[in-house]
């Protein structure tokens, strides 16, 4: 009997993966990290706080399998919040969840219940599957479209790949929903989380603030052409394309181009100039051998959600690589993650520059 270790979050989604796992058969243990110590009051549902804990307790009592709480709140500082506080001092847009993925609740995760438990997989609730490519294995979009999470995997190191099972791949949200319910899992009922996990609902620019993690400045808003329009709030809380909260008044519509954190300074300009016909990276996270990138139909997204982007050409710069469009696109934002799918399959990704 297989042995298969669930990342129970105490939300809808991981419960039901557990139940559909003992119903098949397999040994199920379930394993809370405990990545934060925050009590979210402002009625926004957020991940890994002590409630999840206690609510994933709750699922595996009713499931009757074992439960394993790891502490794993001084790992996920240093890997996922640090990264995210240097990335803004950078003056980039950070993806927290992608790097967790990779370092925290996915990855290492998946490597600790293996080499540790002695489990032979991790399982987890997410939207997504697994597939075969020439015998690489690599991640496939999951059936429910809308609620498909393979974006956040693009940074998973390859070799993990092996070691983990997404038993809602075939499932819609409604399904998952109805079988919880079905079977009254006392999560059933328990709304979704949206947020950035350790923020509490917050804006970035408000728990960066909050805490004191970085000094933020008020600064200029400028035209391409050094022509001061305005006055911004602190580089934090702002983001390439950004329209809206710019407090500008202008001819026409502006938009955030550009972030000049050396000189605290905001670019806006118009429509055509948020416009590019290309988007770089640096090295790759591939799971399959490079020259699949240049012989297949690509693909990429520069963040959760968008329409996927057809791919014209990909050069290979000095230190990483260079994606042009076959039609102008608006720019991605520096720090965000560009995954790169062939039709649904994801190949891997990389951190946009």
């Amino acid at each position: 009997m297989k042995k298969v270790a669930v990342a129970m979050s105490g939300g809808v989604d991981s419960s039901v993966s557990a139940l559909l796992l003992k119903e098949k058969g397999f040994q199920v243990i379930g394993i809370t990290l405990k990545m934060s110590s925050i009590v979210c009051d402002t009625g926004v549902q957020v991940c890994c706080s002590p409630q999840d804990v206690k609510d994933a307790k709750r699922v595996a009592s009713f499931l009757g399998i074992e439960h394993y709480v790891l502490d794993w709140e001084d790992i996920f500082r240093e890997k996922v919040i640090r990264y995210f506080v240097e990335e803004y001092r950078k003056g980039k847009t950070p993806n927290p969840c992608s790097i967790c993925n990779r370092e925290v609740k996915t990855g290492l995760l998946a490597r600790y219940a293996v080499d540790v438990l002695g489990v032979d997989y991790l399982a987890t609730g997410h939207y997504l599957g697994k597939a075969y490519i020439d015998g690489h294995t690599v991640i496939k979009r999951g059936k429910d479209i809308q609620k498909d999470q393979s974006y956040f995997m693009a940074l998973l190191e390859k070799d993990v790949l092996d070691y983990l099972m997404f038993p809602l791949e075939n499932m819609t949200k409604e399904e998952t929903r109805n079988i919880a319910t079905r079977y009254k899992i006392p999560v059933a009922q328990k709304s979704e989380s949206f947020e950035i996990c350790f923020t509490a609902g917050k804006t970035p620019g408000e728990y960066i603030r909050e805490h004191g993690l970085l000094p933020v400045e008020k600064g200029d808003i400028v035209l391409p052409d050094g022509k001061v329009v305005g006055k911004h709030t602190g580089l934090v809380d702002y983001t390439i394309g950004q329209r809206r909260g710019l407090g500008v008044s202008w001819k026409e519509p502006l938009y955030v181009i550009d972030k000049v954190p050396e000189e605290n300074k905001i670019i806006v300009g118009n429509k055509l100039q948020l416009m590019t016909e290309q988007v770089e990276t640096g090295e790759l996270n591939l799971f399959v051998p490079e020259e699949y990138l240049f012989e297949r139909n690509i693909s990429v997204q520069g963040r959760y959600r968008q329409k996927p982007v057809e791919v014209s050409r990909i050069e290979k710069t000095e230190d990483g690589y260079r994606f042009e469009f076959k039609q102008p696109q608006t720019k991605f934002a520096p720090g965000q993650v560009l995954a790169i799918y062939s039709g649904d399959y994801l190949l891997g990704g990389g951190i946009i520059r």
